[in-house]
């Protein structure tokens, strides 16, 4: 199949108003769900050839994640379809008005590697439960994973509902060629400008899900043994390749040897066997490399399993270059502070990041860092959690992305709210024609003030 007659079908087939049908929606998502759960041993055994990832794992943080959100999806359908009634202005009495959400078209998500289900499929299903056809291109990057996606809804779905079409960054540059009504991008910054550029020349909306360095702040009062717990396991999941992992911490001075102490026991509890099922592999030797380089200290490491163990830098300083780019990967700095209203100043002039954490026992404290600082959304006294809340829009703010989707801000981020006002035949105020009065203009004053 090529992009030229997907889209045609596509097109073609959303013009007969067949996707705006709830019952076709649900139809589709339902399939979607059958075939996943049809084939959880294929998606396992795919996910660990790319980069070793567990079937604990996998079904956590991917699997059952795509199927909480059909379910979320599949109950409220209905409701989030219906149109909404208002009240209408003074000026266009009598009269009612509503809004109806309406599918925008056809739809391009570009998924990314590092949990390439959940990324690829979550905004698909938000965009299919929108009543939109979707052209799907995962990651190439995580190739078995791409195939046995394309292999399991192509072979399900007719490629003029839903269809996935591999490739690199050549197949890609052709797919952004064309002119879709919307564009989901997850992935760096760097591609994400790219995206962007090409969206504009169609003039094509856009969702783009980046990064950023995700800071951390561990104050004074923490529960130190339960923050570095959580820390833990969040930033050194999916060996920290997570667009949400903590990307470093800052930590009061007065607390950090105890705080540290802590963490490598958690390192040592959680993650004592990066060759055993609890720990994924680098996804490729390039960023293998690349986390080297950026460390400039020795990594516990092995090229040929493309392993790297979860690491501390400890005396990291705001000047270093694993401070200048995300991370992404199981390198954590740690930077002291004893002035939070410094700590926070510094934060703040540094571009806005995706996700940001607190951990300490002061409500003020916690709301001042929250009410200071811009980000994409984070947590108090936990980190990553967020994100499992489908009732919370996921998304970025400035460098960190544009737009949010999970629950009903998918199904908004795929729709366009049209607004209706209906006016009545059986009245009609002169005030808006000609011949313009002193006394209308009055009256008009009376009427906006």
């Amino acid at each position: 199949m090529t992009i030229e007659t997907v889209l045609s079908a596509q097109r073609a087939f959303f013009a007969t108003n067949a996707t705006k049908s709830i019952a076709f929606r649900k139809a589709q998502l339902s399939k979607l769900r059958a075939q996943l759960k049809a084939n959880e041993a294929l998606l396992f055994e795919a996910i660990y050839e790319d980069f070793h990832k567990s079937v604990f794992e996998t079904y956590a943080t991917e699997i059952g994640f795509l199927y909480h959100e059909i379910d979320v999806a599949l109950k409220n359908l209905a409701r989030w379809s219906k149109p909404k009634r208002l009240w209408s202005d003074i000026a266009n009495f009598p009269s009612f008005s509503y809004i109806v959400p309406e599918p925008l078209g056809c739809v391009l998500v570009i998924g990314a590697w590092n949990y390439p289900y959940q990324l690829s499929l979550a905004p698909a299903i938000a965009a299919l439960a929108s009543g939109n056809t979707v052209v799907l291109k995962p990651s190439e990057i995580a190739p078995r994973t791409s195939s046995v996606m394309a292999s399991l809804i192509n072979s399900a779905f007719e490629p003029n509902t839903f269809c996935v079409l591999e490739g690199g960054v050549e197949e890609t540059t052709a797919i952004l060629a064309h002119a879709f009504d919307k564009i989901f991008f997850t992935g760096s910054t760097a591609v994400g400008r790219i995206i962007y550029e090409a969206a504009a020349k169609h003039l094509t909306p856009v969702v783009l899900e980046l990064g950023g360095k995700s800071p951390t702040f561990v104050l004074a009062d923490a529960h130190i043994a339960l923050a570095a717990k959580r820390i833990a396991w969040a930033k050194f999941l999916n060996a920290g390749q997570t667009c949400i992992a903590p990307d470093y911490i800052v930590v009061d001075k007065r607390i950090k040897g105890l705080f540290i102490e802590a963490l490598k026991r958690e390192i040592a509890t959680q993650f004592q066997d990066i060759e055993g099922e609890n720990y994924v592999q680098i996804i490729n030797e390039r960023n293998f490399k690349r986390l080297h380089d950026l460390a400039q200290i020795p990594l516990v490491s092995d090229k040929t399993k493309r392993l790297i163990a979860p690491t501390l830098i400890e005396e990291a300083q705001w000047e270093d270059s694993i401070m200048s780019d995300e991370i992404f990967g199981p390198i954590l700095p740690i930077i002291a502070f004893d002035d939070l209203e410094e700590v926070i100043a510094t934060v703040k002039a540094r571009p806005k990041p995706l996700a940001c954490y607190v951990y300490t026992q002061s409500k003020i404290n916690a709301q001042k860092i929250i009410d200071e600082l811009s980000f994409g959304g984070g947590a108090v006294n936990d980190s990553v959690m967020h994100l499992t809340n489908s009732r919370l829009p996921f998304g970025g703010v400035g460098a960190s992305g544009i737009g949010s989707y999970h629950g009903k801000y998918g199904f908004d981020t795929f729709s366009h709210h049209k607004s209706v006002l209906v006016k009545w035949s059986r009245f009609e105020l002169s005030l808006k024609y000609a011949p313009y009065t002193r006394w209308k203009y009055r009256v008009m004053q009376r009427i906006f003030g």
